[in-house]
């Protein structure tokens, strides 16, 4: 490999805020299809509202089969439920609730939107692209899920709102560089999966200890008189 083409490697991830007249390599597309993946497993409804309106009133041009998000219905209830899990994922245990529900929700529709990515590809591409978003999707999603169970088993609920915050605000990050810096945003993502992996470990080890039932020491028998 040339210095030339050493150097332009990393400019071949450009900015995918808009895509149209862009010719989008692989590796765009790629990074993409993860992206959305992680997203989904976070504040799914956020990621379709926010790619919808990028795609309806921002004048972005979505890859793929992506362009249904830009329905006016996709866009109403998302945001509706956008809303709706803002506020439910700030209630200590109704965010479990609500994270176990969408343990059915989460995952496939990450893997949906990564397959959605390579729409205009080969079918083994799309694929390859859902497999890999859904088990991004599960893996933010069980590390979410996992924390918040945690944290519920403090009685005061500045924890539960801090850290509720805390994800708000990851996802906006970690989308901008998404969109902004794909290659940094992989980087991210990397470390993000390894610690996520470890959170989990870590975690299901904490709520087993929590949640297993106490045995009461057995009572030794009284001599008969």
């Amino acid at each position: 490999m040339d210095a030339y083409a050493f150097s332009s490697w990393p400019t071949e991830l450009t900015a995918l805020l808009d895509w149209s007249g862009v010719p989008l390599d692989m590796a765009s597309l790629a990074a993409l299809a993860a992206g959305l993946g992680w997203a989904s497993g976070l504040r799914l409804y956020a990621l379709v509202f926010v790619l919808g309106a990028l795609g309806r009133f921002g004048g972005v041009q979505l890859p793929g089969g992506l362009e249904v998000l830009t329905h006016p219905l996709l866009l109403g209830v998302s945001g509706v439920m956008l809303l709706a899990e803002f506020f439910a994922d700030k209630l200590p245990w109704f965010d479990s609730m609500w994270d176990a529900v969408h343990t059915f929700i989460r995952i496939p529709a990450g893997a949906a939107l990564a397959a959605a990515v390579m729409g205009d590809q080969s079918g083994a591409l799309q694929v390859a692209a859902a497999l890999a978003g859904g088990t991004l999707a599960a893996g933010t999603h069980f590390a979410k899920a996992g924390a918040r169970a945690a944290i519920n088993t403090s009685p005061e609920p500045v924890t539960n709102v801090t850290t509720s915050l805390g994800e708000d605000a990851m996802f906006a990050g970690g989308l901008w560089m998404l969109l902004q810096e794909p290659l940094w945003f992989l980087v991210a993502l990397v470390v993000f999966v390894v610690l996520a992996v470890a959170l989990i470990v870590v975690l299901w080890r904490f709520l087993r200890r929590v949640f297993r039932p106490r045995l009461r020491p057995a009572h030794p028998e009284l001599p008969a008189p």
